[in-house]
């Protein structure tokens, strides 16, 4: 139950870290909005070609940085939810004995 806790709180601390990541290239264009819990696809770059960099490279690429930070944020939250579950079994057991 110790360890549990204790991943908990790195976990945590991880996600927060990570949330001001994804603050941090939401507010360094105005195009990706504030949302921190989708990835930017919908979010158009200047011309035609939305997959590949030659029209706004700068854009595409911080938005690319941007969507693999989000995919931190979600797989640091999943794994969070499961020791969460380890610790309310944990503690359930130590209560229920």
């Amino acid at each position: 139950m110790f360890i549990s806790s204790f991943f908990l709180i790195i976990l945590y601390i991880s996600h927060r870290y990570i949330v001001a990541w994804i603050k941090f290239y939401n507010n360094s264009d105005k195009r990706f909005g504030s949302s921190i819990w989708r990835w930017t696809y919908d979010y158009k770059v200047v011309g035609d070609r939305d997959i590949s960099d030659l029209d706004d490279k700068p854009f595409v690429r911080k938005r690319r940085i941007r969507n693999r930070t989000v995919t931190y944020m979600y797989c640091n939250f999943f794994v969070g939810f499961v020791i969460l579950m380890s610790f309310i079994s944990n503690l359930l057991i130590l209560i229920l004995q």
